[in-house]
Parts: structure tokens; C-alpha cells; sequence
């Protein structure tokens, strides 16, 4: 074996802290992540906080991470966004790859010791954090590069619309700290309303799909290429909701809540 195929060893600088706790918690890319919030905590005693200086000017950052919770690796995987098939993974941005590394270009906003504040967060809680690099807009965007099968195969974006119901519903959880639902149920089925091994999304009736995001369920209907959301549930049953603790630290306590705001 060749020096440059020889085994590397990456230590992580740090790790990220946010909300999202599994993998089917988290966007599957920053621009579906607007909102979502996180912490890049950097190793103590390491001199991290001599390397972030300068860092807090810029916008944007490159976040090179590790997919901690995958095991092995597919040649050949199923894009959400593609119609005809499954792609090379090499040509995919899917995290079961041969070296499950990650790179996500986060919004910074504020730098505060060895503590780095990020949003529009694609990663979960714990992610092993490799490097930190600022995004340069003049080097690395080339909004007329070719978008390889994407471009041969592309998906266009379906419309999403929200019942008066499901708008009240969305305000009165937004009113009390809930996820940014409304937001991250527009990015999943603006990609369209198929049933998908990654995606949270199956059939409940004749005329109605269910999209699951995080606990909670987003009931819709199609015509044509329209998505009309018509209800919001509570993804726990009425059992769980029974054992829920008053504590504002069991999730439960506000699926009870709604409950009983929109039975």
C-alpha cells in the first residue's frame, strides 16, 4: 500500500450541541435548517481559542463534521430529489459514504470563547466537529456550475399550501417555543409528496398522507402538483400523553396542551 492510501487518524476539535437528537430530527441541508440553532463546542487546553480569532467577520462557515451514527457504507444510494433511481454515492451528498464525512456551510453568529454559535443546523446533537474553515464567496460559490444529474434529472419544486386550521395550529405552537414546524414542513414536501425511505412520509387513507416531523404529524392531500396541509397532530397517543409529566422538560407537557387547545 502506497503512503497516500495508508490510514489516517482525525482527532475531532469539538463537538456540536443543538436540539436535533436523531438523524430523521435534522434537515437534510442547511437551506432546510433556516431557524435552527446550535452550538460548536471546541476542546478545552487545545489552543481552539487562539485559532478562532478573526473568525467572527465572516457570515458563513464550512463545518467539517463526522456522521457518528452511521455504520458502513452504501456504493449505491436513493436521493430524495432524484425521479429515476438510485446514484453513485460519490456523486450524492448522502451520509453513507466510505468516510463518513460531512461539510455544511453554517450561518455564524457570534463567537464566544471556545464556544461557536451556528444556525441553519443540517447536523445533530454530539456530531464530532473535524475543522472549521470560513466560507469565501467569491472562491466558493459558482452559482452557473453544472449541477451533474440534477440538472439531467431535476425535481421541480411542488407548491405547499397551509389550511386556516393548520395556520392558527402553527401559531399558537410557535407562540410557545415549538420547533419551526411551518418551516421544515414546507422544505420536506416541496420536494413532493412520494413516500421515501428517508423522508417520514406515508399513507394514512385513500386521499391523505402523513408527513412526520420530529413528534409531530402534518396531515395533506394532493391535486395535481399541490399540497394542501390540512391538520397538525400530536405524533404521541393518548396513553403517552396520560403519563406526561407537568415539568416544561417532558415534550409531552405541550402535545397535551394542543391536545386540548384542538382536539
Amino acid at each position: 500500500m502506497s503512503d497516500t492510501a495508508s490510514t489516517l487518524t482525525l482527532t475531532p476539535i469539538g463537538v456540536l450541541r443543538c436540539e436535533q437528537v436523531d438523524k430523521v430530527d435534522a434537515p437534510r441541508q442547511p437551506a432546510a435548517a433556516t431557524q435552527l440553532h446550535g452550538i460548536i463546542e471546541l476542546l478545552p487546553g487545545c489552543n481552539y481559542e487562539h485559532a478562532l480569532e478573526d473568525l467572527a467577520g465572516w457570515e458563513r462557515i464550512w463545518v467539517l463534521f463526522w456522521f457518528h451514527h452511521n455504520t458502513g457504507w452504501r456504493p449505491k444510494v436513493l436521493p430524495p430529489r432524484s425521479d429515476s433511481g438510485r446514484k453513485g454515492v460519490f456523486s450524492t451528498r448522502s451520509p453513507h459514504r466510505p468516510n463518513p464525512i460531512g461539510l455544511s456551510a453554517l450561518r455564524l453568529l457570534k463567537v464566544e470563547g471556545l464556544r461557536v454559535h451556528v444556525q441553519d443546523v443540517d447536523l445533530v446533537d454530539g456530531t464530532p466537529v473535524l475543522d472549521i474553515k470560513p466560507y469565501v464567496p467569491y472562491t466558493d460559490a459558482f452559482p452557473d456550475a453544472q449541477g451533474g444529474w440534477l440538472t439531467a434529472d431535476p425535481v421541480a419544486a411542488w407548491d405547499v399550501v397551509f389550511s386556516a386550521q393548520v395556520e392558527a395550529q402553527l401559531q399558537w405552537l410557535a407562540e410557545r417555543g415549538s420547533l419551526p414546524l411551518r418551516e421544515r414542513a414546507q422544505a420536506a414536501l416541496s420536494l413532493g409528496p412520494q413516500p421515501h425511505p428517508y423522508r417520514r412520509i406515508k399513507r394514512i387513507a385513500d386521499d391523505t398522507l402523513q408527513l412526520a416531523v420530529k413528534d409531530w404529524r402534518l396531515e395533506f392531500r394532493v391535486s395535481d402538483r399541490l399540497i394542501s396541509v390540512q391538520a397538525v397532530r400530536s405524533g404521541y397517543v393518548a396513553a403517552q400523553l396520560a403519563r406526561a409529566s407537568t415539568g416544561s422538560d417532558d415534550p409531552r407537557q405541550l402535545h397535551r396542551q394542543f391536545v386540548a387547545a384542538w382536539p
